[in-house]
């Protein structure tokens, strides 16, 4: 399989060089089992589930795959996807269905040679509020003002954040963000573009 991009982990501060006259399509992807938020060029959109514990395997892959598929129907053709990593001290919940549902949208943007980021969630906050603690609440007002977006969802706003890192990472940002934030960019996993296109 050829790939544009290889995945590593660059030093901080690491941007691609643009290609003049390159205007880059990135999604910003925040995978929920509940709420999933995607941000694209045409806007953002929450993707709602809901299940029950007591939901067979088979209605816990049917869901998985639903959102899988609808995220991966969304974000269409693009350079690069940025999803939300996962939190490593998240407890609770069902662990295993939001793993496997995160494989499953990386496992699809991976097969349509789509290059993909991995932001950590302090990451996102740090970008969108100046504070890697920030909570979901102050990331969705500081995107509302920020972007001049209207996001319904925190998850939306998630995701309007992420394809704004991506953006800003490959020299097209969304708009200008305090040197504080922009220091988020560094501790993200980025595709490596190797030489310039």
């Amino acid at each position: 399989m050829t790939t544009l991009f290889d995945i590593q982990t660059p030093a901080a501060g690491l941007s691609p060089r643009p290609t003049a006259g390159t205007t880059y399509r990135v999604a910003g992807l925040d995978i929920s089992l509940t709420s999933t938020g995607v941000a694209t060029l045409g806007g953002t959109i929450a993707i709602p589930t809901t299940g029950r514990r007591r939901d067979t395997l088979v209605e816990r892959r049917t869901r998985l795959r639903h959102i899988a598929d609808t995220v991966v129907t969304e974000v269409g053709t693009v350079d690069l996807a940025c999803i939300e990593g996962p939190s490593h001290h998240s407890v609770g919940g069902s662990v295993w269905d939001r793993g496997g549902l995160w494989w499953l949208v990386v496992d699809a943007l991976v097969a349509r040679e789509i290059p993909v980021a991995v932001i950590p969630p302090m990451s996102r906050a740090k970008y969108a509020t100046g504070k890697g603690n920030a909570r979901k609440a102050a990331v969705l007002d500081a995107a509302q003002r920020r972007y001049g977006a209207v996001c319904a969802t925190d998850d939306e706003a998630d995701a309007l954040v992420l394809r704004a890192m991506g953006l800003d990472w490959l020299g097209q940002p969304l708009t200008e963000v305090p040197e504080g934030h922009r220091a988020a960019l560094g501790g993200c996993q980025w595709p490596d573009l190797g030489p310039a296109r």
